[in-house]
């Protein structure tokens, strides 16, 4: 393993695009452990495929379509893209359907899954809801909107089990107040369980900024990303076989990074299929290894929110700042 290194001196200012082609490539991949051959060419590019958006967030790859769905939660719009097409609106509004009320941030949707019937899942900051969307007729339906009668503060991220469980964060982060806005009616920022049959469970309020959060291929060890400046990290939790957490502990600290002045947070994080974690934060996506080892840092120059993988495990998605980029992985991703 080599020395920890700064890599964001001499990065090249990123273009505005609105879309098609590949611009030149951008950022840079550091190889930290020669495990992340196997996962991507160190030398790899790394292109943009969309730019020109106000915060991109949420992607999800569609297979059927062979499209990339993501959202922009300021401007209230989710898009759509496919190789060698502009990117183009999907849902507009994409969140909160109408005029947006005083004190709401951000409008639109945040993190995006398809559910095992194809259907959009979607953490609606704007409507402070988990809401699933027919991607044919865009039909929409509210799956949870209240934790013991009390209005979520803003759905962040969520991901879903093969058993149709939800889990999914719930932070301040779509209210204009934050913590203090006078629209929040609950005490906590909490990470929730969501049953296909409507029953919602607080699985942990103890964090200050919960935010990405996923499930590892076996379903024992789901990952929680710790937007927190004060302690920038991803957690562990240990998970029984009825999907609730049985123990916490630490995967991932990026403290020395974030305290390097990186770009970003602890934010965005998905599980390949072979076990190894891809988790946005200072500096880029922290490639990990299954027990939390550090192997690289996939890099744009900016804060990349979040990132998927596409189901052949082809591309890794990150939707950074004002753009979407992609870099390709080994066939082992």
């Amino acid at each position: 393993m080599t020395d920890r290194r700064t890599v964001l001196a001499g990065l090249a200012s990123l273009p505005l695009l609105s879309a098609r082609g590949m611009a030149a490539p951008v950022g840079r991949i550091e190889r930290i452990d020669p495990a992340l051959d196997r996962i991507v060419d160190p030398s790899a590019a790394i292109e943009i495929v969309a730019s020109g958006f106000r915060w991109a967030e949420g992607p999800v790859w569609v297979p059927g379509e062979d499209c990339l769905l993501f959202t922009d939660p300021p401007a209230n719009i989710a898009w759509r893209w496919k190789q060698g097409e502009d990117a183009k609106p999907f849902l507009s509004p994409a969140g909160y359907q109408g005029k947006v009320p005083p004190g709401v941030r951000e409008a639109g949707l945040n993190g995006l899954a398809l559910d095992g019937k194809g259907a959009l899942v979607a953490a609606d900051s704007g409507t402070r809801a988990i809401v699933r969307i027919d991607r044919r007729t865009r039909r929409r339906t509210i799956l949870a909107d209240r934790f013991q009668g009390k209005r979520f503060n803003s759905p962040n991220d969520l991901c879903i089990a093969p058993s149709g469980v939800l889990y999914f964060t719930d932070p301040p982060y779509g209210l204009t107040d934050g913590d203090t806005s006078p629209l929040r009616e609950l005490d906590h920022n909490g990470l929730y369980r969501l049953t296909p049959d409507g029953e919602v469970t607080l699985l942990d309020g103890q964090h200050r900024r919960p935010n990405g959060v996923a499930l590892s291929p076996d379903g024992r060890t789901l990952y929680l990303a710790l937007s927190d400046e004060e302690r920038p990290e991803v957690i562990a939790y240990d998970m029984d076989a009825r999907g609730l957490p049985v123990g916490q502990r630490q995967f991932r600290d990026m403290r020395a990074y974030h305290a390097e002045g990186r770009p970003g947070l602890p934010d965005g994080i998905k599980v390949a299929a072979d076990g190894h974690v891809f988790a946005t934060g200072p500096g880029g996506v922290h490639v990990c290894a299954e027990q939390g080892a550090l192997l690289g840092i996939i890099a744009t120059g900016k804060a990349i929110a979040n990132i998927c993988i596409d189901p052949k495990g082809a591309h890794l998605y990150l939707a950074s700042s004002d753009m979407i980029a992609r870099v390709a992985l080994k066939a082992s991703a």
